[in-house]
């Protein structure tokens, strides 16, 4: 088996499914104004901190739910919610009290029907496989597929929002940590 061949062809297979204009509709939602809140389970989770990372490198304030410095949610805040099944018990709890209390939800799932997506303003499907079998199927294990898309889903809007705001490398860099 030629993995790394395998791998390229399955994230290529779910990109070319993911939606650009998915991507263009939460622009909106995502504002320096606006606080944000990210929140995934596992390996969603990471990618919710790398996705936190990167607003914060771009100038947004933003949190990432359990971390000891995460504020409380109000109204008019940003909920970004990650779970390639849309059925992770934790983050649907979580996100029903986000939306009870007036935060724009957007939710990045496989499943466009699950109860995860059936909560969000706006929804932004990416179509890799999770453990649950939603998706594309992949030759890999569990969610890998979706952490990888997802991953790359969450980059490119990131881009979106750097272009969006004239954001330049220089500027990133500049929130980047430098221990130097």
């Amino acid at each position: 088996m030629d993995a790394i061949k395998l791998v390229m062809e399955e994230i290529n297979t779910v990109m070319n499914l993911v939606d650009e204009k998915e991507l263009d509709a939460a622009l909106p939602f995502l504002t320096k104004e606006k606080r944000i809140f990210i929140t995934g389970a596992g390996r969603s989770g990471f990618q919710a901190k790398g996705f936190a990372m990167r607003l914060m490198h771009i100038g947004y304030t933003d949190y990432v739910l359990g971390e000891t410095i995460t504020p409380s949610i109000k109204e008019g805040d940003t909920w970004v919610a990650i779970s390639g099944s849309g059925t992770t018990k934790g983050i649907l709890m979580e996100t029903e009290v986000a939306k009870a209390k007036g935060l724009n939800i957007i939710v990045l799932t496989s499943d466009k029907e699950s109860k995860l997506a059936q909560l969000a303003d706006h929804t932004i499907i990416v179509p890799g496989a999770t453990k649950t079998g939603a998706g594309v199927k992949s030759q890999q294990l569990l969610s890998s597929l979706f952490d990888q898309t997802v991953h790359i889903t969450l980059d490119a809007l990131t881009l979106k929002l750097a272009e969006r705001d004239n954001t330049s490398n220089q500027e990133a860099l500049a929130g980047h940590v430098n221990v130097e």
